[in-house]
C-alpha cells in the first residue's frame, strides 16, 4: 500500500481519494503515537516528524479532512482525532503542490471524470490549511512516479 498524505486541499479529492486519505491519515497518526511498527520511516510522514509538534500537526491535518468530509455529508468519526485549531503552517513547495495536483488529475481522469472536469483548469491550487506554499521544486521526500 502506498500512503499519500496530500498537501493539496482535500476539496479536490474524489470520494475514493477522500476516504483513502482519512484511513491513511489515521494510520499515520498511529505511527506517530508509536502504536504500529509499519510505516515508521514512510517519507510522507517526514514533514510532520520535522515539525515542532508532529502529532498535533497531524491531528490538525486530519481535522481539515474531517471538515471536508462533513461538508459532503460523510460521517467520519471525529472522536478519532484531537481538534487543533491553530498552529503555524508547515512550508510546502509550489513544485510539490503542482506535482500532487497533476498526480491527482491523472487518477481522476480514470476514476472520476466529473471531478476531473471540475478541477482540471484550476490555476490557484489551495493547500490543506496546515501548510503554506513556498517557492521550490518537488520536495525531496516525494517518491515521484517515473
Amino acid at each position: 500500500m502506498k500512503m499519500r498524505l496530500w498537501s493539496i486541499h482535500p476539496k479536490y479529492l474524489d470520494t475514493k481519494g477522500l476516504l483513502a486519505l482519512w484511513r491513511e491519515g489515521l494510520l499515520a497518526k498511529k505511527v506517530l503515537e508509536g502504536k504500529t511498527k509499519g510505516y515508521r520511516n514512510h517519507p510522507q510522514l517526514e514533514r510532520f516528524k520535522k515539525s515542532t509538534y508532529p502529532l498535533l500537526y497531524l491531528n490538525a491535518y486530519l481535522y481539515q479532512v474531517y471538515l471536508e468530509a462533513k461538508s459532503r455529508g460523510y460521517n467520519f468519526d471525529q472522536s478519532k482525532i484531537e481538534v487543533v485549531n491553530f498552529l503555524p503552517p508547515i512550508p510546502v513547495t509550489i513544485g510539490q503542490i503542482k506535482y500532487e495536483f497533476e498526480h491527482l488529475l491523472n487518477k481522476l481522469i480514470i476514476r472520476d471524470k466529473n471531478r476531473y472536469s471540475k478541477i482540471k483548469n484550476t490555476t490557484e491550487i489551495s493547500v490543506n490549511p496546515v501548510f503554506k506554499i513556498i517557492p521550490g521544486e518537488v520536495e525531496g521526500w516525494e517518491k515521484m512516479n517515473k
